[in-house]
């Protein structure tokens, strides 16, 4: 058996521990789990993470350079804000539904270990987030594609909870939720709101 690379190793055992999270929950997550869904032995995991903390920062690493740089490429995009606001949401839920259990590590693991290196990573990426779809916004109210009474960062804001909505559908009704319907629920949601008055 050909012997793998420590980066292709850790990216298996990144996906191993979102597959045990979206599949058995939170709590199967364990070290002899985790090695045996990978194909390891314990101590080998260790090898290619020094703790279970390394193995979360790298899985938000991948957030960073995976769906940050994805959504930052879209905001500044030189397309109408209206294109750009659905390209950059069914960006974000492709991503979701493809890393189910994702963002239940994240939160759970910086909550529960109070860990404020992860808290404020993840914060970094909300806030992220949060300033490419005010990019977005604030396009199209210029272009005067949307009104221009809108408060920016409320609609921002009612967008963030589209991805938390996501993952409690993702929780609740694993095989039933579909990429392009919710996108186009979620736009035809944000176009009510963003829509001239």
């Amino acid at each position: 058996m050909q012997r793998q690379s420590t980066e292709e190793r850790q990216k298996q055992i990144k996906n191993a521990i979102l597959k045990i999270i979206s599949t058995e929950g939170l709590q199967a997550l364990s070290t002899r789990n985790l090695a045996k869904k990978v194909g390891v032995s314990e101590g080998a995991l260790f090898r290619h993470f020094r703790t279970k903390r390394d193995m979360i920062l790298g899985i938000l690493e991948d957030v960073r350079t995976d769906l940050m740089e994805r959504l930052r490429v879209i905001a500044t995009q030189n397309q109408p804000a209206s294109a750009r606001l659905f390209d950059f949401l069914c960006a974000h839920v492709r991503y979701l539904i493809k890393n189910k259990g994702i963002t239940i590590l994240l939160f759970s693991e910086a909550t529960h270990l109070n860990d404020e290196e992860l808290k404020t990573r993840l914060h970094e990426i909300l806030m992220g987030q949060k300033q490419f779809i005010r990019k977005i916004i604030q396009d199209g109210i210029l272009a005067g594609e949307w009104d221009d009474n809108l408060q920016v960062e409320n609609v921002a804001m009612l967008y963030m909870g589209i991805p938390i909505t996501l993952n409690i559908e993702l929780v609740l009704n694993p095989a039933g939720v579909q990429t392009e319907n919710f996108c186009k629920k979620m736009i035809c949601l944000m176009k009510r709101v963003l829509e001239k008055r």
